[in-house]
């Protein structure tokens, strides 16, 4: 009754109408937002059908004998729409494992799409994982503003904001990618000897192919970039992917200024405002300095969970 069949490109037009329907998809799932660093893994995403229906999609990749729901995105288990139940998501996942247990696979990576990106519940993969023997082996935190309800600053939070409104820096939508990524760059190098995932050439195509979700925010002072936000958009969530300053913009709190004009004036309609996650070691630790700074702004935890099962 399901079929499980392996993506290939003559399914692009399929796979892409099924994410725009889904309950669960954002445009990290369409086809080319997924392949625009194809050259780094090798692409085994499945499409799932019941008598002849497609029912399910699993961005995923090969490495070795492992399958992982896909390794070059944020997050992504499957995405289903209105239709998926939980009884039918336990036949989907049965029909997966056996799938790759033919095909010689010993275990699935498999991560979550968090709850904040659904548009209607759809936490049935959850369950089936649970029956299927999945354990959990990692779980991030997420700092996240649910932008209806009240989330007051920190006391020094509303204290650097107040002085940096008096430095009367431009806000504005921005398309200096170059820049951004060279602040952006120099900053994660300094301070936690990290460099950017994407380059700011990805990041700039990206952004022409999906205008609508993906844009840069700056402050500026004088034609000078003080601070940058690169936001990706879904229908629920405004999610800060790169959050950057100067030196200058440090010392003028213009980042403070720029986050509070994106929680305040341009997302203030979508339900939550996530400034990502704050766990390494696949969560084991916690950088306790980098979720102070994302709570000072009334931000709480969710949970990204990975799980694991053994074929």
């Amino acid at each position: 009754m399901v079929e499980v069949v392996k993506y290939s490109e003559k399914y692009k037009a399929v796979w892409d109408a099924f994410v725009e329907g889904s309950k669960n998809g954002t445009f990290l799932f369409y086809r080319d937002y997924m392949e625009y660093h194809a050259d780094r893994f090798t692409d085994h995403s499945l499409l799932i059908y019941k008598k002849g229906k497609l029912v399910s999609l699993l961005p995923a990749n090969e490495v070795g004998q492992e399958l992982h729901s896909h390794s070059g995105l944020s997050y992504g288990g499957f995405i289903t729409d209105k239709r998926m139940k939980s009884t039918l998501m336990l036949k989907v996942i049965a029909s997966v494992k056996l799938y790759l247990q033919v095909l010689g696979f010993r275990s699935v990576k498999y991560k979550a799409i968090p709850h904040i990106y659904h548009q209607q519940p759809a936490e049935e993969d959850l369950y089936a994982l649970f029956r299927e023997g999945g354990v959990l082996y990692r779980r991030d935190v997420n700092s996240v503003i649910e932008l209806q309800k009240s989330h007051p600053y920190s006391k020094d939070r509303r204290w650097r904001l107040s002085q940096g409104r008096r430095t009367l820096v431009q806000l504005e939508v921005s398309r200096c990618f170059n820049s951004f990524f060279d602040l952006s760059k120099k900053r994660l190098k300094d301070k936690y000897n990290l460099s950017p995932i994407h380059t700011a050439e990805e990041m700039q195509q990206l952004a022409t192919v999906f205008p609508e979700n993906i844009k840069l925010y700056a402050a500026t002072k004088d034609g000078a970039l003080l601070a940058g936000a690169l936001m990706y958009e879904t229908s629920t969530v405004a999610h800060a992917q790169y959050l950057a300053a100067s030196e200058k913009g440090r010392n003028l709190h213009a980042l403070e200024v720029l986050v509070d004009w994106l929680l305040t004036e341009v997302y203030p309609h979508k339900s939550y405002f996530s400034f990502g996650v704050s766990t390494e070691q696949q969560g084991q630790y916690l950088n306790e300095g980098l979720v102070w700074n994302k709570e000072s702004y009334g931000a709480r935890t969710i949970v990204h969970d990975f799980y694991e099962i053994q074929l």
